[in-house]
């Protein structure tokens, strides 16, 4: 098999999505688009593992990084992919993102003069933990491939312009007490209960909106996980209850655990995992244009992505993508076929003026 760049967006699409990709097993789908740019004259490809860079060297006065990951979550009985008579292309990574890879794909293959230097980034592992995330190894080893003016993340935004991301935090809030037979409790100090204090204050929480630039970032802090006890006749001597704060970027990462430690005070906060957020970055002359070149009114990204990485490296970028962000990881995830033709129509336009 072998991608064919010649297709409508759409199609390739559908390409893309009956190739499985789940994070870890990126490397069939890795081939067949570095196989596919290196066909293309104007583009130098390099790769590092299952991330793919394709580069156009036109010596133009701006350079514009479009990045999108290969990977998705676990198939959920959604392959192969399939088109309904609605214009709605079903299947898994259709929304989250191989609808966005699509179009990179296309542009790569068909923009020869753009006005602007390109650089195509394909990366893997963007679904789970940081440490394996194909992005953040190109950051460590390679951040000359990613040096740029501007920066694109095509993860699903429904057609608008997403500036800044939120930061993440995960850590566990511990207690201890004492393990005992649970027919003599009374000798024993349970955990579990010990941690309704920690559930309460959770829910008292009360979350800030933060305005940055006109865009407004909601916070969240909700427990995702408790783990604790040994059997069923045991008094547990240890709980953890497992949090994720979600933060405004106004704050750093250390700002933000500073402030669950004041929430938390009294009680053992164990960080366990940690993503900065990102400004919105949309004062820069080349976010400005291609935001008035999109048309819609730009909005804050209510999640963590990759744009992040992007930030750390002093290149501002913002999320663009045609998939639907409420329909990604899902069963019913689909994208619509109008909706990938508009991303790559708007992307060749700005690209091309």
């Amino acid at each position: 098999m072998e991608l064919d760049l010649s297709l409508p967006v759409a199609a390739l699409t559908a390409q893309l999505v009956d190739v499985p990709s789940v994070s870890r097993e990126e490397k069939r789908l890795a081939d067949l688009v570095e196989a596919a740019l290196a066909a293309v004259p104007h583009l130098k490809v390099d790769r590092d593992g299952d991330a793919v860079v394709a580069r156009t060297s036109l010596g133009r006065a701006e350079r514009v990084v479009l990045a999108g990951h290969l990977d998705t979550v676990p198939i959920a009985d959604n392959l192969p992919s399939r088109l309904d008579a609605d214009g709605l292309l079903w299947g898994c990574g259709t929304s989250d993102m191989k609808a966005g890879v699509a179009v990179q794909l296309k542009l790569a293959a068909e923009l020869t003069e753009p006005n602007r230097d390109l650089t195509f980034v394909f990366y893997d592992a963007e679904e789970i933990a940081s440490e394996f995330n194909g992005l953040g190894r190109l950051v460590e080893r390679h951040p000359e491939w990613l040096a740029a003016d501007f920066a694109l993340l095509l993860e699903p935004t429904g057609g608008r312009v997403d500036g800044g991301c939120q930061g993440t935090l995960r850590f566990r809030v511990q207690t201890t007490g004492r393990r005992a037979h649970s027919a003599r409790s009374w000798l024993g100090e349970n955990a579990i209960h010990k941690a309704a204090p920690i559930l309460d204050r959770l829910a008292a929480y009360q979350p800030r909106r933060v305005e940055i630039d006109g865009l407004v970032y909601p916070e969240g802090l909700n427990a995702v996980m408790i783990e604790g006890g040994h059997a069923g006749n045991v008094i547990p001597d240890s709980c953890a209850v497992t949090v994720n704060y979600r933060f405004s970027p106004d704050q750093s990462e250390e700002q933000a655990l500073a402030r669950m430690h004041e929430v938390f005070d009294g009680f053992e906060v164990v960080l366990t995992d940690s993503a900065p957020g990102a400004l919105p970055g949309l004062s820069h002359p080349a976010a400005a244009s291609f935001v008035e070149a999109i048309g819609t009114p730009p909005a804050a990204k209510e999640a963590w992505t990759d744009v992040a990485r992007f930030t750390a490296l002093g290149v501002p970028a913002v999320n663009y993508g045609p998939g639907e962000p409420t329909l990604a990881h899902t069963r019913e995830e689909n994208v619509e076929v109008a909706k990938i033709e508009e991303a790559e129509r708007k992307l060749r336009a700005w690209l091309s003026s």
